[in-house]
């Protein structure tokens, strides 16, 4: 379900200075198909350039972060990881053995929550949710 964004873009879209090592961690972000944390991030980066510290890697995911362009997630494994802000909305299912990430739609779950906002007198604006799960069929 993943589709790349492009993160270079939106820095040049939300008017902020873009570096070279900016840059080199926009595209690791751009390229990647998990939620990666920061020192997954900053191996990808400098496995590019050497010269890119791990304390740049903190600066610009706060940058991007602050400016609207990534997504921070808690999956409870004590980690920040990181995506780029979906234009559309999706929902995670976090496999608790592995740390795997799902990405989901379900429209009629969507639906469900915006039911249950209005029962309650509100209209809902925005909502994340985290299922937290193992696998049915693993080997025990």
């Amino acid at each position: 379900m993943h589709q790349a964004i492009d993160i270079e873009q939106l820095c040049h879209d939300r008017g902020l200075r873009i570096t070279e090592q900016r840059r080199i961690i926009a595209r690791v972000l751009s390229e990647s198909d998990d939620h990666p944390d920061v020192e997954k991030l900053h191996e990808r980066a400098s496995a590019i350039d050497s010269g890119i510290s791990i304390a740049t890697v903190y600066r610009t995911v706060r940058l991007f972060e602050e400016a609207g362009i990534l997504d921070r997630h808690d999956f409870g494994d004590g980690r920040a990881r990181y995506e780029a802000a979906p234009e559309a909305h999706h929902d995670h299912l976090i496999d608790v053995e592995t740390g795997k990430v799902l990405e989901f739609v379900d429209p009629e779950l969507e639906a469900l929550q915006r039911q249950i906002a209005e029962k309650l007198g509100y209209r809902l604006v925005d909502h994340r949710m985290e299922l937290y799960g193992v696998r049915i069929d693993r080997e025990d």
